[in-house]
């Protein structure tokens, strides 16, 4: 990995020393702390190189002041050299909400330390190429490290526009999906500020960008954020209804199922406009509509005691919960794409293939020409 940030005060060797390697696998890195830009750098860094067939590293961007946007990659040999198709995660799009880098860390984590026991999981990663930004909004995030009067600091950090002295734009209104219609501002001053226009930022331009180049493989585009415990799904415009709605309100319900197991928190399904505000120019609608089919926010917790300001006793749960909410959609999304065996409601497998789905419309097809079907 190439441009990391310089380390934090007292050099390197420090650096080096609290991220020591253990067990050759990971590090004794502490996931239940945030850590500054510096010290996820060289996580991912190391990650890297502890895991080499697992783990690769992509920069794919640069923000306005000029840092890497940066990716980690986690994927296994595809043993029949088929095509791999992607899962898309990031984190860090807003600069105050630090428990989402927290979560991407975590997921890196729960990955590298399970998929060797975990014949699913290894399957899943022979067939899939998951894609982790830890951080997207690199500029945002260190600003809002700076001190306490910059802790809720939320959009990116560009240069005010002509006759404004207010920086950054709110890189989640500036992506290419009905931009600037609903649940914006065009005062550079609000939080909600858009831009100038739809990838005017950087940040959001390298997001598109790079997935454009592979849009036709990417089946699942995750991105995380917080609060109010909510799972988010297309469109933020409340007069525009993704194409398959319920089965992505059933895959949403379905994760928030398995997330209230683990410490009993409730997670909310639904669209924008119905459980939350209406919006536009976000991610998640941008996904949607460029054809990924399943595309959703995650809001971590909490549902407004601490909000953005999330306590550090609450990253573990937060980040377990949130891993089961995450497997749930993405082990959906890939059984479905790979046809893979699941139980059915009487719990004997069976394996939906293009043959039986080609028997089955084709029955259909017999049933309503001989009037079989009525009404």
């Amino acid at each position: 990995m190439n441009g990391l940030d310089s380390a934090a005060p007292g050099g390197t060797d420090q650096l080096d020393e609290r991220l020591s390697v253990a067990k050759g696998v990971e590090l004794n890195y502490d996931y239940t702390k945030y850590h500054p830009v510096d010290e996820i750098y060289e996580w991912m860094k190391h990650m890297e190189e502890l895991n080499p067939e697992l783990i690769s590293s992509a920069v794919y961007g640069q923000t306005f002041e000029g840092r890497n946007i940066t990716l980690v990659k986690l994927g296994l040999k595809n043993p029949e050299i088929r095509e791999k198709q992607v899962i898309w995660m990031d984190c860090g799009i807003h600069a105050r909400e630090w428990i989402a880098p927290a979560f991407c860390q975590w997921f890196v984590k729960e990955i590298v330390q399970s998929y060797k026991t975990n014949a699913q999981l290894e399957q899943m990663l022979q067939n899939l190429d998951f894609y982790v930004t830890p951080i997207i909004n690199v500029d945002g995030y260190m600003h809002s490290w700076k001190d306490n009067s910059t802790r809720r600091w939320r959009k990116s950090r560009s240069s005010p526009p002509p006759g404004s002295t207010c920086y950054g734009v709110d890189l989640n209104r500036n992506f290419n999906a009905n931009w600037g219609t609903v649940g914006v501002s065009f005062d550079s001053c609000s939080d909600t500020y858009c831009g100038t226009g739809p990838g005017s930022e950087p940040e959001a331009k390298a997001v598109m960008d790079f997935i454009g180049k592979m849009l036709k493989k990417v089946l699942c585009f995750l991105t995380i954020h917080s609060a109010g415990q909510l799972i988010l799904l297309p469109y933020g415009h409340p007069q525009i209804k993704a194409p398959n709605y319920e089965e992505l309100v059933s895959v949403g319900e379905a994760a928030a199922a398995e997330m209230k197991k683990l410490h009993g928190m409730d997670y909310t399904v639904g669209t924008s406009p119905q459980i939350l505000y209406a919006n536009s120019g976000s991610s998640r609608d941008w996904a949607r509509l460029s054809g990924i089919p399943f595309s959703y926010t995650f809001e971590l917790r909490d549902k407004g005691e601490f909000s953005h300001l999330l306590p550090e006793d609450q990253i573990e749960p937060a980040c377990e919960e949130a891993y089961a909410g995450a497997l749930s959609i993405i082990s959906y999304v890939h059984n479905k794409h790979f046809n893979i065996t699941v139980p059915n409601s009487v719990g004997t497998p069976f394996k939906v293939t293009e043959t039986l789905l080609t028997i089955l419309s084709t029955a259909l097809c017999v049933s309503i020409t001989t009037g079989l079907l009525s009404g």
